[in-house]
């Protein structure tokens, strides 16, 4: 009858460890959460569940990565993108790519206690691409969250480069947060001008 807090707040006190993890999905975001992604534009800003799959963007995130929208909620996962794409396999960084998505995503899906969870997408993905097969067995992991730079190719406006971070959401260990910064300030506006909004800056 323990809220998940309360729990873990009785096993750091009686045993000095927090409790094993409980994965329990949830589908989507509440509406404070997607506020706060609506408050990021024109930073492109997605949430992720700890399977990688997309429940949460904002509208430069539709702009300039993908429009979930558009999609079932089945599809909207990061490594069905990496991995059965081809505008995705067609990078020349592709490779480097996957590789830590594919080592951050064991790391993520573990940690949160959803490691039978992904077990159908791992077979599906397995079966459909090689090198995620050949990736997956060789067991790498990568830490999840930190920084990182991405480049994006976009129709529109051409090759930009993004300061990748990912950040826990408090209260929701299922969740993270992942806010792609554009390292020029004028990639920014020119995101604000594509979606219809004012850059901070004006």
């Amino acid at each position: 009858m323990l809220t998940e807090i309360e729990r873990e707040h009785l096993f750091l006190l009686g045993l000095g460890r927090p409790p094993e993890v409980r994965y329990q999905k949830k589908d989507g975001v509440t509406p404070r959460l997607q506020r706060v992604l609506d408050a990021l534009d024109p930073t492109p800003a997605i949430i992720r569940t700890a399977t990688w799959y997309v429940v949460g963007w904002n509208r430069a995130a539709t702009a300039m990565i993908m429009d979930y929208d558009a999609l079932p909620p089945e599809q909207r996962n990061i490594l069905r993108f990496i991995f059965l794409d081809p505008r995705t396999r067609a990078s020349p960084s592709w490779e480097s790519v996957a590789r830590f998505v594919l080592g951050a995503f064991r790391v993520d899906a573990t940690r949160a206690g959803a490691v039978h969870e992904v077990e159908a997408l791992v077979e599906e993905l397995s079966r459909l691409s090689p090198e995620f097969r050949t990736m997956w067995r060789e067991n790498d992991v990568q830490g999840p969250h930190g920084e990182r730079i991405k480049q994006m190719q976009h129709a529109v406006l051409g090759t930009i480069a993004f300061e990748y971070s990912v950040f826990a959401v408090d209260g929701r260990p299922d969740l993270s947060m992942v806010v792609y910064n554009p390292t020029r300030p004028d990639d920014l506006e020119r995101i604000a001008s594509l979606v219809g909004i004012k850059a901070p800056s004006e």
